[in-house]
């Protein structure tokens, strides 16, 4: 996997290396640098078909929208992963939380009722397979 991600990396520096280059010819453009500019929009264009085949490798790969909001912003895609993972984990203890609250509310339940319902919750017990009143 690791591979595929390398060929494409590799064409990618090629490619802005070939932009930046083409970016200082034309920036100081003499007409006896027009067969460097030529060469160099040539490379370009052979450099989007290298990038085009990389594409049929990684077809299968997909990226959340949010990444490319944070590159787009000028942040680190990495800051997306460890955010997520700061959610998930805030989420879980908030969920953990509920279900200890609810656990709670259950044998407080049960014991209440226990009191009020003596041979119901008894017929509960029985029937969860419960030998004793929850304390």
């Amino acid at each position: 996997m690791a591979g595929k991600f390398d060929h494409l990396e590799e064409h990618l520096e090629k490619f802005v290396e070939n932009i930046r280059q083409l970016g200082i010819i034309v920036s100081d453009f003499q007409p006896s640098s027009q067969a460097g500019l030529n060469q160099k929009l040539n490379f370009i264009v052979t450099g989007l078909q290298d990038i085009d085949k990389c594409r049929q490798q990684l077809h299968d790969i997909t990226v959340p929208l949010e990444v490319f909001e944070y590159i787009d912003q000028g942040r680190n895609p990495q800051l997306y992963t460890k955010e997520c993972l700061e959610r998930a984990l805030a989420k879980n203890e908030q969920v953990k939380g509920k279900i200890d609250t609810m656990k709670k509310f259950k044998s407080l339940l049960i014991q209440e009722l226990s009191k009020v319902f003596p041979e119901d919750m008894a017929k509960y017990r029985s029937i969860r397979g419960e030998d004793h009143p929850p304390s």
